[in-house]
């Protein structure tokens, strides 16, 4: 594990640690993120900490192709329970995620600087959300990085206050992702959740190669 300083460079993503930290620094401003996800590495802390950067082997992914509906996701989406739009909420999105309670988790680690940033990148048209309605209330969405040169999308996180919302926007943001040529999408960490809709661990390195 190294210290990285500002304007220093990460260091090669092999010399990560057996669980995948790679960095600790202070450093999380939008050139360092962009940085990050271009080299196949995430931030991941709580607040108090510093800045931990990760890049695990192997790497939980998901190609757009191997979605997995199942049955009991079909008559919501027959039926349209809910609507879904893109990037119209993303403040609000990242914010709930933000305020989701998560097993084995102390606190969030959706800080106020990571807001701001993931902000920033919204605004540049790096950082994308989808957001799941019923009628007029926000009942679920996630956000992530659009790496759109490279056909990737990195998933950030999720929330939902209705049951099967996340889900039904992930679905519906995977079938989006599809039409528009994305070869993969970064789900970063193995869940039982995730793996439930088609996703999959590869090598480390099978992974950066859809980055080059």
């Amino acid at each position: 594990m190294y210290f990285i300083y500002p304007n220093q460079a990460f260091p090669p993503v092999d010399f990560a640690d057996e669980d995948g930290l790679l960095a600790v620094g202070r450093d999380l401003s939008p050139e360092r993120l962009k940085e990050a996800y271009y080299k196949g590495i995430f931030p991941w802390y709580n607040e108090g900490q510093p800045v931990l950067w990760w890049s695990p082997d192997p790497r939980m992914v998901l190609f757009p192709e191997k979605l997995k509906i199942a049955k009991s996701m079909r008559p919501f989406l027959n039926q349209e329970k809910f609507q879904v739009t893109f990037n119209q909420q993303f403040e609000r999105v990242i914010e709930n995620c933000g305020n989701v309670d998560r097993k084995g988790q102390d606190g969030t680690w959706i800080t106020q600087d990571i807001k701001k940033n993931y902000l920033q990148l919204f605004l540049e048209g790096m950082a994308f959300s989808t957001e799941v309605w019923d009628g007029a209330n926000l009942v679920g969405g996630l956000y992530g990085i659009y790496l759109r040169d490279k056909n990737v999308f990195c998933g950030e996180s999720m929330f939902s206050t209705a049951s099967n919302a996340s889900k039904f926007g992930f679905i519906k943001l995977v079938q989006k992702l599809k039409q528009e040529g994305v070869k993969l999408l970064d789900c970063q960490i193995y869940t039982s959740h995730l793996e439930s809709l088609g996703a999959e661990e590869i090598p480390r390195n099978e992974f950066l190669e859809y980055l080059k």
